[in-house]
C-alpha cells in the first residue's frame, strides 16, 4: 500500500504478527501484554492464555529440573537487568522445560535462544520489554548425530555462550553489590526522628531494581522558639553517586535551616552550595518550618511535589503557593518565594518524594488525588500507622520503580 505522497504505509501490526521469531511484549511488572503468532505456536499457549498473566506463572520451573537447570532463574535475572539498566540483554542458549499442553505437571525438554530489549517512554523509563524467544530444541536434539567437526564447533560455541553467561552474572552481582552499599550509605546518612518523638514517622522505601535507589532523603530537627524544621528532597540520578550527593545536600540544608530566617532563605543557601557539588543540579526539595506556638507552617518548594496538610475534618490541602524551579535549574536565580498556612491541633503534615505518587503514562494529578483519598481515609491514624498505610496503598503491588521518602508529622 502507499499513501498520497507515494511513500509506503507499513502495517507494523501485521509485521509484528508475521515475524518468524516468537515475540512477546511484557509490561514492567513482567505481565504479558501481547504476543505474535510465532510465540503462540512455539509456546503452545493462545493469546487469551497469556495476556495479563505473570510470565513465570504461565511458565513455571520444572520440579524435576529445579536442582540442575537454571533457565527460569536466568530469564528472570535478564528481565530485571533490562528494567534496571534500560539496556538490551541477550541470554546464551538456555534449557527451559515447558509443560505439555493439556497435561499439567508434565514437562518436556525445550531449548531457547532469548533476547530481551527495552522500549523506553518519553521520560526514558522502561515502558515495555520486547521478549524474543526462538526455540532451538530440534537443533539441540539432533546435534549428537552430526559429524565430529560439527560437534567440535558446537562445543566451542557452547563454551563461548557459557563464558558470556558468567560475564552477565558477574555484572549482575556487581549491580547487586552497588545496591547493597548504596542502601547502607543511605541508612547511615538519614537521621532518626528523636527530636520529634511520637509526633512523627519517617519512611524510606528503596526501588525494586538494582540501580534506582538512593536519590531521596528527609530531614527533621527542632529549632529555637518552639519550632520544627522538616524537609524532603530528591537528587537526580541513582546509585552510590546519588547517595553521596544526597548526603552532602541534606547536611547543607540542615545547617542552613539553623542560621537562616526561613525555608526560602535556606533553599537559597542550598542553591549557592549546590553550584560546587557535581550532580546536585536539578535536585528538588520541599522545606517547611512548623511554629508550634503560632500554629503556622511556613514553606517553600523547589520543583518538588507539594506537601499535604490534612485538616482534622478530613480536608486535604496541598501546599502549592510557594513553588519555584529545582535547585540549580535557573541560571539567574532570584530569592525563592515563601508562604504561610495555619493549622489546628490534630492536623497532619505529610512530605514525600515523587515515587509515592507518580506512575508511567499517568498525569501527576491522578497520583495526587490517590494520595488525598488515602490521607482522608486514614486521617485519625497515628503517624506510624498512617505512614505504613500510605506505602501499602500507594506503591505498586509489584514494587516501586523509584525510591520513596516519606515524612508524617502530627501537628
Amino acid at each position: 500500500m502507499s499513501g498520497d505522497g507515494g511513500d509506503p504505509e507499513i502495517d507494523y501490526r501485521a509485521v509484528y504478527k508475521g515475524l518468524p521469531a516468537g515475540i512477546a511484549l511484557l509490561d514492567p511488572g513482567l505481565h504479558y501484554l501481547d504476543v505474535n503468532d510465532a510465540y503462540e505456536r512455539q509456546s503452545g499457549k493462545s493469546l487469551a492464555d497469556l495476556v495479563g498473566r505473570y510470565i513465570f506463572d504461565v511458565f513455571p520451573d520444572s520440579p524435576e529440573r529445579a536442582d540442575t537447570a537454571n533457565g527460569p532463574a536466568n530469564l528472570g535475572a535478564s528481565l530485571r537487568h533490562v528494567l534496571a539498566t534500560r539496556e538490551r540483554d541477550a541470554l546464551p542458549l538456555q534449557r527451559y522445560d515447558v509443560e505439555r499442553p493439556g497435561r499439567p505437571g508434565v514437562f518436556e525438554e525445550r531449548y531457547w535462544s532469548t533476547i530481551n530489549t527495552p522500549v523506553l517512554d518519553a521520560d526514558g523509563e522502561v515502558a515495555l520489554i520486547v521478549h524474543r524467544a526462538e526455540e532451538v530444541t530440534a537443533f539441540m536434539k539432533a546435534r549428537d548425530g552430526g559429524p565430529a567437526s560439527h560437534n567440535k564447533l558446537e562445543a566451542e560455541l557452547y563454551m563461548r555462550a557459557r563464558e558470556l553467561q558468567e560475564l552477565n552474572m558477574r555484572l549482575r552481582r556487581a549491580h547487586a553489590h552497588e545496591r547493597e552499599v548504596a542502601l547502607t550509605l543511605q541508612s547511615a546518612l538519614l537521621p532518626a526522628t528523636r527530636p520529634i518523638g511520637h509526633r512523627a514517622a519517617v519512611r524510606y522505601q528503596p526501588a525494586v531494581s538494582a540501580l534506582n535507589v538512593c536519590g531521596d532523603w528527609y530531614d527533621m530537627a527542632d529549632l529555637p522558639g518552639e519550632r520544627t524544621t522538616v524537609a524532603v528532597g530528591d537528587v537526580v540520578g541513582h546509585g552510590l553517586r546519588a547517595a553521596t550527593v544526597m548526603g552532602q545536600l541534606r547536611s547543607a540544608l540542615s545547617a542552613a535551616a539553623r542560621v537562616t530566617e526561613g525555608p526560602a532563605a535556606a533553599l537559597d543557601a542550598l542553591g549557592l552550595y549546590a553550584e560546587s557539588v557535581e550532580g546536585a543540579q536539578s535536585t528538588t526539595v520541599v522545606k517547611a518550618h512548623v511554629d508550634w506556638r503560632g500554629r503556622t507552617i511556613t514553606y517553600s518548594t523547589a520543583g518538588h511535589p507539594p506537601a499535604a496538610l490534612v485538616h482534622p475534618g478530613g480536608t486535604v490541602e496541598f501546599l502549592d503557593r510557594a513553588t519555584d524551579p529545582p535547585i540549580g535549574a535557573d541560571p539567574e536565580p532570584e530569592p525563592r518565594p515563601e508562604a504561610v498556612v495555619g493549622f489546628e491541633p490534630g492536623a497532619t503534615l505529610v512530605l514525600y518524594t515523587d515515587g509515592l505518587i507518580e506512575r508511567r503514562s499517568e498525569d501527576i494529578d491522578v497520583g495526587l488525588g490517590r494520595l488525598a483519598t488515602s490521607l482522608a481515609r486514614h486521617r485519625e491514624a497515628d503517624p506510624e500507622s498512617l505512614a505504613d498505610a500510605l506505602l501499602d496503598e500507594l506503591l505498586p503491588p509489584d514494587g516501586a520503580t523509584d525510591d520513596t521518602a516519606l515524612v508524617v508529622l502530627r501537628l
